[in-house]
């Protein structure tokens, strides 16, 4: 990646959940970078933290509950924090654009294609009549949705899935952002669409040099898009480096277990393997490491204090004290 300055930092996010049961640490103690034209992944088990974490950088986390209560999000040179209401909206849309897994419960069942691309557009570019009809038609063609035209007057409904999925992903590069979030946006689409819909938003990258944040649970997804990956679990992440760092040589006992989970068409009639246990009580962590309880390779200490960062090489980093740097 290049040595220039990241588009994207974030240090020490943390967004919290204030509920009857108690305070819920959904996101805590989240740091790292982004470059433009880089795709990052979010990986880990549901509830580890990934959605919430995305949710925190537009600061559109559910209120009254959820709060981010500290951190420092900076784009584009600016802590996003630190920015009113207001100023997100503008924010929002324009520079950061956001795609829902759920293309059915994203985009409004009344509203033709047409009038929802063309809300964005009409806010933050100004652009009226037939500007705005070509920028609309524009938007859907590069994301390489047939008889465009026509798709101007269409339903949601009347989409299939995959075409629904690109009329979002429309939506959110029709103002060229330059930071893109993708929620796990291959969910609801079988394989054959989920490479097809993949390799169209690898295209769209590299046209136009826009970051993406990739929240997937599919490790085949993140081997053939991502450049980089950090594994979140409990509301943190346990490790972090280049996506050929963290398959060659996974550090946290958490990310060698995710792996070993993966089938494999080289073992025949070979039972999956499982981990075992529940993720831990966001409302009552342990002291120590969150993933103590389900890990084989835990140490006395691991129940008592959290582990310290280490660094395996330049770039790849592992919290967890059996942790292991490469010229150890």
């Amino acid at each position: 990646m290049p040595e220039s300055s990241p588009l994207l930092e974030v240090e020490e996010l943390r967004t919290h959940f204030f509920t009857r049961r108690g305070v819920i640490k959904a996101v805590d103690g989240v740091s790292f970078t982004l470059h433009a034209g880089e795709t990052l992944a979010l990986v880990g088990e549901s509830g580890s933290g990934k959605s919430v974490t995305c949710l925190s950088l537009v600061r559109l986390v559910p209120e009254p509950a959820g709060r981010i209560v500290g951190g420092r999000v900076v784009f584009a040179g600016e802590d996003l924090l630190r920015k009113t209401a207001a100023e997100m909206r503008w924010v929002r849309g324009k520079q950061i654009a956001m795609v829902l897994q759920d293309p059915m419960t994203s985009l409004n069942p009344a509203l033709t294609i047409g009038t929802q691309v063309a809300e964005v557009v009409r806010l933050h570019q100004g652009l009226r009549g037939p500007s705005l009809r070509n920028r609309i038609l524009e938007a859907l063609r590069r994301l390489r949705i047939p008889a465009a035209e026509a798709r101007l007057g269409h339903y949601p409904h009347q989409l299939s899935g995959g075409m629904r999925q690109r009329v979002s992903s429309a939506i959110a590069m029709s103002c060229a952002p330059r930071l893109l979030i993708a929620d796990e946006p291959t969910t609801s689409l079988d394989v054959t669409i989920q490479a097809q819909y993949l390799q169209l938003l690898k295209e769209v990258q590299a046209q136009s040099g826009v970051a993406i944040i990739l929240v997937t649970h599919d490790f085949g997804i993140v081997a053939a898009n991502a450049d980089r990956v950090a594994v979140m679990y409990a509301g943190q992440i346990v490790e972090m480096g280049s996506t050929v760092q963290v398959f060659d040589t996974p550090s946290h006992p958490y990310t060698q277990a995710l792996l070993r989970c993966l089938p494999s068409v080289e073992l025949k009639r070979q039972q999956l393997v499982e981990i075992g246990g529940q993720p831990p009580d966001l409302a009552q962590l342990p002291p120590g490491c969150p993933f103590a309880p389900r890990c084989a390779k835990r140490q006395p200490i691991c129940l008592e204090a959290y582990p310290p960062t280490v660094t395996i090489q330049p770039g790849h980093v592992a919290q967890c004290y059996a942790a292991v740097p490469i010229d150890a």
